[in-house]
């Protein structure tokens, strides 16, 4: 069977592994339901056949707002099937986001749940687009303007086979957004092939095979599972707050099924290992563990790492929504080699790029670059823009023509290269380092500053449980400037002491001697996808706020 996008995938395990457990889902009462790759197979082609009945094709934009579960895996596999383009919210990123992203995507058709259906006719989403429209909930009887699920699946008819509808992997197959950390979130569009890029990545770089037990925190992600064969454990827990899952419902599940891989977000991983250090917790089954969607502090996975078996380490693997993965590290190396040049403010290293993607750096640009000047790269250790290029490389945002020229730069041959809006450098051993998002930077009398090197330098002291750079303006002009956000049990500490100290550590390095304004925040903004990503200009809008 040629394999032509994701859910050729699950199609291929379904006849290998038809009675294996596909999907466990976690209910709050601390029961699992359980469903196998049999069971997937079947109930995504039952949907896929509804459907198409009810006028969903080949190309066909559907908005999908439903929580993960069973609903949702049957939901997309079956778009994909069908050649579908699914169009992936999340619903934490606020009604005047969710409007702009129904708004630019266009959907044709809108499939959620009772919550999202009643916002959807409140706020009109997608109301010139939307002419289908399907609702998960029994309640979807009493509204006569949308199917239920269920009917649309007992519509049906004949059973759909997956082979009687081709797809090019060109084809666009999904818009996935953005987190919208450093603005609007933005519409990224995926070819089928993407998908199975990232597939391919992930099974190659961590090692991961069939009848592996993934424990999945974040709903995108977990949908790759199936497609390499493993068994998805779905975790009691809101998704648009992972910074505030149980510990103890995660540990439940990892021990319950012997999960080989857990995924979580930094505010997660850190809120577990928290946990599991206090009560002395091990996760002996843990092959690996892999948290992304932003920086993982070294005290962060030390404490993790605790939990785990001998040998099995903490991932941190580095990409973005428009390419993903683009590399990736273990804890062993940050904790024994790369921490303490993160500590000097050097920036925090990312590994070596994984096999299928080339990385390069070019000079800090605002300017769109339509061509590819590979004479324009950087030298090792001096750091610039980060550019990408492989088959995980998406090729545009969704009726975003200005943002993507300016992210887009094309070689000679036509090939995509994707500027990854963050700074950073190669080191001599070919390892990336992460310095900060471009967006973030503080200029100050011709000199930038990056955010992740000066937070580096101030992060190492034990009160602190984060920093972020700043800019305000004093007398007229931008200087950099630092928020602190303290760990709980210093909150109430001698601010004038804590301030001297924290000046004397930045005096001992030359990009951060010259930081003399600090700000203490009480719980830093974050972006709702991951609960990691720092809002730097709202905390510099509310610093400006303090100065006289």
């Amino acid at each position: 069977m040629e394999i032509t996008n994701i859910a050729t995938h699950l199609s291929i395990m379904a006849k290998a592994q038809p009675d294996n457990l596909a999907i466990t889902i976690q209910k709050p009462s601390g029961k699992f339901t359980e469903h196998s790759y049999r069971q997937l197979e079947e109930y995504s082609n039952r949907i896929a056949a509804g459907l198409i009945k009810n006028g969903i094709k080949k190309g066909t934009r559907v908005a999908l707002m439903v929580q993960p579960g069973w609903e949702f895996f049957g939901i997309v596999f079956a778009l994909f099937k069908i050649g579908a383009v699914l169009i992936a919210i999340d619903p934490g990123l606020g009604i005047r986001g969710l409007k702009k992203c129904l708004e630019e995507s266009e959907p044709q058709a809108f499939i959620g749940i009772l919550k999202a259906d009643i916002a959807r006719r409140i706020f009109k989403w997608g109301k010139q687009t939307i002419f289908i429209r399907i609702m998960v909930s029994p309640l979807a009887k009493y509204f006569s303007d949308v199917l239920s699920l269920n009917t649309v699946i007992a519509t049906a008819g004949q059973p759909f086979d997956p082979a009687s509808i081709t797809t090019d992997k060109k084809e666009m197959a999904a818009i996935l957004f953005t987190s919208g950390s450093t603005g609007i979130p933005k519409g990224v569009v995926y070819s089928h092939a993407n998908f199975l890029a990232q597939v391919d990545a992930l099974k190659s770089e961590f090692n991961i095979s069939p009848g592996e037990v993934d424990l999945a925190t974040f709903p995108l992600f977990a949908l790759y599972a199936p497609a390499m064969g493993m068994t998805s454990i779905i975790p009691d827990m809101n998704f648009t707050q992972p910074g505030k899952a149980s510990p103890k419902k995660l540990f439940t599940a990892i021990n319950q099924y012997q999960a080989t891989t857990m995924f979580g977000s930094p505010a997660l991983i850190d809120r577990a290992g928290r946990y599991g250090d206090k009560h002395n917790i091990t996760l002996p089954t843990l092959k690996r563990v892999l948290s992304a969607g932003a920086p993982v502090s070294p005290r962060v996975l030390a404490r993790y790492e605790r939990l785990l078996a001998e040998n099995v380490q903490v991932f941190t693997p580095y990409g973005a929504t428009e390419c993903l993965p683009v590399a990736s590290i273990g804890s062993r190396e940050i904790l024994t080699e790369t921490r303490k040049d993160t500590d000097a403010g050097k920036g925090i290293c990312v590994g070596k790029p994984v096999s299928s993607i080339t990385v390069h750096i070019i000079p800090l640009s605002n300017e769109a670059i339509p061509n590819w000047e590979p004479a324009s790269t950087l030298k090792p250790f001096v750091p610039g823009e980060i550019v990408v290029q492989g088959p995980q490389v998406t090729s545009r945002y969704y009726n975003r023509s200005t943002e993507t020229s300016l992210a887009k730069i094309y070689d000679d041959k036509g090939n995509i290269l994707h500027r990854m809006g963050d700074t950073g450098y190669l080191d001599d051993k070919g390892r990336l380092w992460f310095c900060g998002r471009k967006a973030h930077c503080v200029v100050h009398k011709k000199q930038v500053y990056y955010s992740i090197c000066c937070e580096g330098v101030f992060n190492v002291h034990h009160k602190v449980f984060r920093t972020a750079l700043i800019g305000v303006k004093k007398n007229g002009e931008t200087v950099p400037a630092i928020c602190v956000e303290l760990e709980d049990d210093y909150y109430g500490d001698n601010k004038k002491l804590l301030i001297k100290e924290l000046m004397e550590i930045g005096n001992e390095f030359e990009h951060t001697k010259v930081i003399k304004d600090f700000f203490f925040h009480p719980s830093f903004p974050v972006d709702i996808r991951h609960n990691a990503k720092i809002d730097r200009h709202k905390l510099a809008a509310w610093a400006q706020r303090r100065i006289p």
